[in-house]
Order: structure tokens, then C-alpha cells, then sequence
């Protein structure tokens, strides 16, 4: 008899695979085991702990993470960011969003944000990870956010940025060049 993994782990192990694919192809959607608010849950179940940080401007969101035992910290300061929607009011304070240090990079923050894969914003993305070119439809965030992340994104520094839609995973590592068509 084999040792099985309890569903809450599994569904961690499938997500973070996904989140990896995502990254290592940018612009390539990948699939999520779960849908919507819970598709926010697992991505924090696979990334929030004991020694990482987080913040959302979700109540519900934060009532589900909180007792992963990451800490809430102020969005200065969070490793972790989770933004089921992002309205334009919140763009003030995501311009204080951590993007690391060229001593240590990997002190900047993770966007995690909800939107929707369809006819809206046309981006054209470019990078590591995209053989020339490619491009998505990306609708439901402020058109001033991939100004602010351009502006954030000077490499090593940066901010990883994850999309979600539905089930939908898209990942956008700081080292990927977003033009808005």
C-alpha cells in the first residue's frame, strides 16, 4: 500500500506546480485545480507559512490565510500579495510594494491578482521563457498597474506578478518585457 497525500496537500503540490510553469512560460496560461476565490486559497496554501509574509485587501481572503501562519505585515513590507480585484484607489499603496535589493533580489514582493483572460487590454510580452513575442487579453485591472510595474521592474528588482482567472494561472516573472498594444 502506498502513503497517500491528504486532498489539502495534493491540491498545494498541483498548484505550485502550476505557479512554476507559469513563470518558467510567461504568458502561457496554465490550469489550477480549483476556481475563483478558492484558486486564491491554494495559491496561499502553497506559498504562505511560517516564515513568509502576506497581505490582501480581500476580508475574506484574510481570514482564510491568516491561520497559515504567515504574517500580516503592511504592503511596504509583505513578501506575498494577494489582490482578488484591483481597483485603481489601490495602486497608491502598491507603489510601496517591496522589489528587493540588488544585495538581496529575492526580498521583493509576489502579486497575486485577479482579472479576467478576454477582450480587454492587449499585451504584448516578450522575455526569457517567450520564444519572440506573444501576446493576451487581459481585462479587469487598472491600465495605470503595468505602468507601475515597469516602473518597478529594473532587474534583479522587481515583482513577480501571477493573473488569475476562473482557474487560469499566467504568470509574469519581473524579467518579462510587458507592452501594452
Amino acid at each position: 500500500m502506498f502513503p497517500t497525500m491528504p486532498a489539502r496537500e495534493a491540491r498545494a503540490q498541483v498548484t505550485f506546480r502550476a505557479m512554476a510553469a507559469a513563470l518558467s512560460y510567461p504568458g502561457r496560461r496554465q490550469t489550477l485545480p480549483v476556481t475563483g476565490f478558492e484558486a486564491f486559497l491554494a495559491i496561499a496554501e502553497s506559498l504562505v507559512d511560517l516564515e513568509s509574509s502576506y497581505t490582501t485587501n480581500s476580508r475574506d481572503l484574510d481570514a482564510q490565510v491568516g491561520p497559515l501562519g504567515g504574517r500580516r505585515l503592511a504592503i511596504a513590507e509583505a513578501h506575498y500579495q494577494f489582490y482578488p480585484t484591483l481597483a485603481a484607489h489601490d495602486l497608491i499603496e502598491l507603489r510601496e510594494a517591496p522589489v528587493g535589493t540588488y544585495l538581496y533580489p529575492d526580498h521583493s514582493a509576489t502579486l497575486i491578482i485577479g482579472c479576467r483572460f478576454e477582450l480587454g487590454l492587449l499585451l504584448r510580452l516578450s522575455g526569457p521563457g517567450i520564444q519572440g513575442a506573444t501576446e493576451i487579453d487581459v481585462a479587469g485591472l487598472p491600465e495605470d498597474f503595468w505602468m507601475l510595474r515597469a516602473s518597478a521592474c529594473a532587474y534583479p528588482l522587481g515583482w513577480d506578478v501571477f493573473l488569475v482567472s476562473g482557474n487560469a494561472l499566467i504568470g509574469l516573472p519581473r524579467t518579462t518585457r510587458v507592452e501594452v498594444a
